[in-house]
């Protein structure tokens, strides 16, 4: 097994080394043949291999920040949204590197010509690469071994992507451990499936013994205890989760880069957002912003504003969320949604401080107070402030469930940092493309609770004894 997936990864490494070297080429072509000749003072020959070199370089950095190279990994539109956007960022850069070199600007169509062709040539890449990957290893079988939560949501999901994952065989651990041992020899991998903290840890343990690949879904505790200081003061390894948010310089640098991507945000989007105002008035005359108090830090209320993408009184019934076939919607509502152009008012309250451009998204205070019913922790996410995009957003929809979503959010928590913030407003960019990140709830359901979900907080079992040290392992496979 082992021996496979370095195969793996080296077949992976080719095929992601070949897009770059291609679109290296198509650069090296384009400097050559057009750029280099107008340059005031040209490079001699080596400088122009680093300016190449350093194309590649920058073309990698955002191939991997928008997993553009993800081969077997991601569906193919995925990996065009990804590498598209990647080519994009990195032609951009280039140019304005190529700005500075020559103290002034050139002109721009080589490069649009340029980013043409490197698309085509992502497109045959995507379908060559995943042929081959696809016909050297197909999806892996796996068994799901459950226990008094069904698994069948998870299985509905791992089935949109048979290409990578087949669920072979589930098993009730009532079966017990020697028979369900017995069973493991059979599959290429198992899915521990929401069980008891105790029991989960013997069959990871099982796992880690005898090799065997393993999914584990992470519960409250692990994302908690994934995010803390190892500590290596005595010959006992002790966590230490200090629980407290972010610190004093992390909200000041995050504070700094709210005002400034917020304040730019405006002004470039100003035009945008007095077109799409007179399209919401001229509908059917009705208010452009839609206001609603929402919750942000410690349970703080503030007033968030939107442009409003459904009909009047559209709540005069309670509040409830956007299904998928909502009548609320108008047409222009859909456009705005579909596109997160309603959103963009949004860059007030994060510049006036009510809200960061990244964190969880806040909820209002009806729909918190039936969620914490069922899910107590769900206040966990206020401890940092509500966010214009956030780690649930990129990673999950809008009709991601509040315990998944809650585990999410507290992975971005738990593990803060300046970069993932960068991170994930550049991936922010990809998921406008999606379509189904905007997707409502159930035409049936009132907010984003399942009946699956009543037992989520009840069925945490946190002995604190033996958590999964790396949580993080569990979303994105290695």
């Amino acid at each position: 097994m082992s021996k496979r997936e370095d195969y793996k990864r080296l077949i992976v490494f080719c095929l992601a080394s070949i897009i770059i070297l291609a679109q290296a080429a198509a650069f090296a072509y384009v400097w050559y043949d057009y750029y280099r000749g107008l340059i005031f003072e040209p490079f001699w020959r080596k400088g122009n291999w680093v300016l190449i070199a350093i194309y590649a370089l920058i073309d990698v950095m955002f191939a991997k920040l928008y997993g553009g190279l993800r081969v077997g990994y991601l569906k193919k539109i995925d990996i065009f949204y990804s590498l598209t956007l990647a080519t994009i960022c990195t032609n951009i850069v280039t140019y304005l590197q190529i700005t500075l070199i020559n103290r002034w600007f050139l002109p721009v169509a080589p490069m649009l010509e340029m980013t043409g062709v490197q698309i085509i040539m992502a497109l045959l890449w995507i379908w060559g690469s995943q042929y081959i990957y696809a016909k050297i290893y197909g999806a892996r079988k796996l068994l799901v071994i459950y226990g008094e939560k069904n698994p069948g949501d998870l299985i509905q999901k791992m089935k949109t992507r048979r290409d990578k994952y087949e669920i072979c065989g589930t098993v009730h651990v009532d079966r017990g451990e020697e028979e369900i041992h017995r069973m493991m020899e059979e599959y290429e991998g198992v899915i521990i499936w929401d069980l008891p903290s105790e029991t989960r840890n013997r069959y990871l343990k099982f796992c880690f013994a005898n090799s065997i690949r393993c999914y584990v879904s992470p519960k409250i505790s692990d994302i908690i205890l994934a995010g803390s200081d190892r500590i290596h003061l005595f010959d006992t390894p002790l966590l230490l989760s200090r629980n407290h948010g972010l610190s004093v310089e992390q909200r000041a640098m995050k504070r700094l880069l709210d005002i400034l991507v917020s304040g730019i945000g405006i002004i470039i989007a100003s035009p945008l957002m007095l077109l799409i105002a007179v399209l919401v008035k001229a509908y059917d005359g009705g208010p452009v912003f839609y206001r609603q108090n929402r919750l942000t830090t410690d349970g703080r209320e503030f007033r968030i504003c939107k442009f409003r993408s459904m009909c009047v009184d559209s709540e005069k019934n309670g509040a409830r969320l956007a299904s998928k076939h909502d009548s609320r919607i108008t047409p222009v509502g859909m456009v705005l949604r579909n596109l997160h152009l309603d959103e963009l008012p949004q860059l007030f309250n994060v510049f006036a401080g009510d809200m960061s451009l990244v964190g969880p998204r806040p909820e209002r205070s009806e729909i918190m107070r039936e969620y914490e019913k069922e899910l107590p922790e769900f206040f966990y996410r206020l401890k940092v402030k509500a966010g214009l995009t956030g780690y649930a957003q990129v990673y999950g929809k809008y009709n991601t469930t509040p315990y998944d979503k809650l585990k999410l959010d507290l992975y971005y928590i738990e593990n803060y940092s300046f970069l993932l913030d960068l991170k994930l407003l550049f991936m922010t960019v990809k998921i406008f493309f999606q379509k189904e990140v905007s997707e409502g709830v159930e035409d049936t359901q009132m907010n984003a609770l399942k009946s699956s979900d009543t037992v989520s907080g009840l069925q945490e079992e946190e002995d604190g004894s033996e958590l999964a040290e790396d949580v993080s392992k569990v979303e994105e496979e290695e």
